[in-house]
């Protein structure tokens, strides 16, 4: 969800101001998802490097997003959609904290979709994290082992392989956002910034995962095409 600083400032507004709009794309998006019927969606919310921006836009994001969880919840509950928030808890104020718990809480037993938001994310940190909590007891088990590294912080026992990424505001790398579980993502850069981005855009961009082959590293057979399945 990137550009909504930029979106902002090419309109003489306040960067909050580009945030506010943001979340609303972010509501619109979710529904749109869960149409396509995406299993898993995760929307980049607050980065852990985004501790160095100013204190007072810190503060405005984390208060926009305790009222975004508490209005999303309902309407999770509504659709049956799942929501969980990874990344770090230890940092964040005990109000954000309390609505985060309270949301993943109530939603728990929904299955329609399973909606991730990334707050205080770092996906090195998580790795090296868990690789600092973790052991392999016995070498047979070092697949299960390395699957539990991606797992911590993400509050899911297995973690998703993510299908498609997609990144709004013509950045072209990844910025720290799941590195392990993005290692056969297919990529889309979009130049449009976050607030202009749209169902519309989320369509045309499933429909483009959908025309791309996933080899995975093999050949395909004679007559065999390794084509992406529209939703994950």
């Amino acid at each position: 969800m990137d550009g909504n600083g930029r979106w902002a400032g090419r309109r003489n507004l306040n960067r909050p101001a580009g945030h506010r709009a943001g979340v609303k794309v972010a509501e619109a998006v979710v529904r749109a998802a869960a149409r396509h019927g995406v299993n898993t969606l995760t929307l980049y919310a607050f980065s852990s490097d985004n501790w160095m921006r100013p204190r007072p836009e810190v503060d405005a994001l984390f208060g926009l997003l305790r009222r975004y969880l508490m209005t999303e919840t309902d309407r999770c509950l509504e659709e049956s959609i799942r929501l969980n928030v990874i990344g770090r808890r230890d940092r964040l104020n005990p109000a954000l904290a309390a609505q985060i718990e309270r949301s993943e809480r109530l939603t728990a037993a929904c299955s329609r979709m399973h909606l991730r938001l990334a707050v205080d994310y770092s996906s090195r940190y998580s790795i090296t994290e868990a690789g600092r909590r973790l052991r392999p007891t016995a070498s047979g088990e070092r697949v299960e082992y390395l699957r539990q590294l991606a797992a911590v912080d993400h509050s899911d026992p297995v973690p998703a392989e993510v299908d498609l990424l997609i990144r709004t505001g013509g950045e072209q790398r990844l910025s720290d956002f799941l590195l392990w579980e993005c290692a056969y993502a297919e990529l889309l850069f979009l130049d449009c910034l976050w607030p202009d981005f749209d169902a519309a855009q989320l369509a045309q961009a499933l429909g483009e995962y959908s025309r791309r082959q996933r080899r995975f590293g093999r050949i395909p057979a004679s007559g065999e095409l390794a084509v992406a399945t529209p939703c994950p």
